[in-house]
C-alpha cells in the first residue's frame, strides 16, 4: 500500500476542488495513483472533477508567428510567473516561433542548433537559452512547437500569453478568427465527433458506466427499485454521446451566438475549417506542490535533534 501524504492530498484537492477527506479516500483506493484517484472522483462527484482538473499550473508563454500560409506556434516554459513577462524572455519565445516557421526544424533538439542572437548571447539559440538562464536566474525550457504548412490560409487567437489557438481554414477570415477565440474559449478536443480519440471516448464510458454501477448501489442500499440493464446501458451511451458533442468543435454552441452551433455558423459564412491547435501553457506539466507546512516541521524537528 502506498504512504498517502498530505501534500498528495493538497495536489489532488487542487485539480479537483473535492473535500480533503474525499481526496484522502480516493487516493487510498487508488493506492496513490493519482490519475486513477481523479477518475474515482469524478464517479462519485461528477462533472466538477473532471473540469476543475483541467487548471494548469506551471509558467510559460504560447508565441505565434504567421507568414502567409506559413506558420508556427511554440509553448516556452519558465519557473514562476514573474519571468514570463521578462522582456528577454519574450523575445526569445518570438525569436524561436520565427524560427520554427522559416526553417522547420524536425524536433526541439534540432531548433536549439539554428542561429540566432540576443543580448549578447549566441550564435545558436540553444546558446541564448543557456545565457538567459544565467541572467535571468530560473531555468526555461521550448517545451513543444508545430509549423503549419499545408496550403491552407491562417488564423490565431492568443489569449493573453498563455493560450495559443491556430486555425488552418479556407473562406472568411473573419469567421476563422472568431473559430480561434471560440476554440481557445471552448477547448474541444477535435473537429467533430467521429475524431475524438478512442482513449477519450473509452475513458468517459468507463466513468459513466462506473457512475451508474455508483447509483445502482446507492439505490439498493436504501432499497429503491434498481434500474435494468437495458435503461443503465442507454444511460451510459447517452452521457458518452453528450461528451462528444460537448468537446467536438463543430457541435459546440458558437461562444458569440449560442442560438448556433460552430458547424452553422460556418455554413453561414462559407468557410471551412480543416483543423485546429490549441495550446495551453503547462498541459500535462506536474508542477512541484511544496508542503511548507511540512518543510517547517522538518526543520524544527532537525533542530531539536541537533541540540
Amino acid at each position: 500500500m502506498a504512504a498517502i501524504t498530505a501534500s498528495m492530498v493538497a495536489e489532488l484537492r487542487g485539480k479537483t476542488d473535492a473535500p480533503m477527506m474525499e481526496c484522502k479516500r480516493a487516493l487510498t483506493e487508488a493506492e496513490g495513483d493519482m490519475v486513477k484517484a481523479e477518475e474515482l472522483l469524478r464517479v462519485k462527484l461528477g462533472s466538477k472533477a473532471g473540469k476543475a482538473a483541467a487548471r494548469i499550473t506551471a509558467e510559460g508563454v504560447v508565441s505565434v508567428c504567421i507568414e502567409g500560409t506559413i506558420g508556427s506556434m511554440i509553448e516556452v516554459n519558465c519557473e514562476t510567473d514573474f519571468v514570463t513577462k521578462n522582456d528577454s524572455f519574450l523575445a526569445l519565445a518570438n525569436a524561436a516561433a520565427s524560427l520554427v516557421a522559416k526553417h522547420a526544424p524536425a524536433e526541439v533538439a534540432s531548433l536549439g542548433t539554428l542561429e540566432y542572437a540576443q543580448d549578447g548571447f549566441g550564435p545558436t539559440l540553444e546558446d541564448v537559452r543557456k545565457g538567459l538562464i544565467g541572467k535571468i536566474g530560473e531555468n526555461m525550457t521550448f517545451r513543444r512547437f508545430k509549423r503549419f504548412a499545408s496550403g491552407a490560409k491562417l488564423a490565431s487567437y492568443l489569449h493573453g500569453t498563455r493560450i495559443g489557438v491556430v486555425v488552418e481554414f479556407e473562406g472568411n477570415d473573419v469567421a476563422a478568427k472568431d473559430v480561434a477565440m471560440h476554440v481557445a474559449a471552448m477547448k474541444p478536443v477535435a473537429l467533430t465527433s467521429s475524431d475524438v480519440p478512442a482513449e477519450l471516448v473509452a475513458r468517459e464510458r468507463s466513468v459513466a458506466a462506473a457512475k451508474a454501477a455508483e447509483d445502482a448501489s446507492v439505490a439498493t442500499a436504501a432499497g429503491k427499485p434498481v434500474q435494468s440493464a437495458e435503461i443503465v446501458a442507454k444511460r451510459i451511451e447517452g452521457g458518452v454521446q453528450k461528451y462528444l458533442k460537448e468537446v467536438s468543435l463543430f457541435n459546440q454552441q458558437f461562444v458569440k451566438n449560442d442560438k448556433l452551433s460552430v458547424e452553422q455558423m460556418l455554413k453561414a459564412a462559407e468557410t471551412q475549417v480543416k483543423a485546429f491547435t490549441l495550446y495551453v501553457v503547462g498541459e500535462g506539466i506536474e508542477k512541484k506542490v511544496d508542503d511548507f507546512a511540512a518543510e517547517v516541521a522538518a526543520q524544527v524537528a532537525a533542530a531539536k535533534q541537533a541540540g
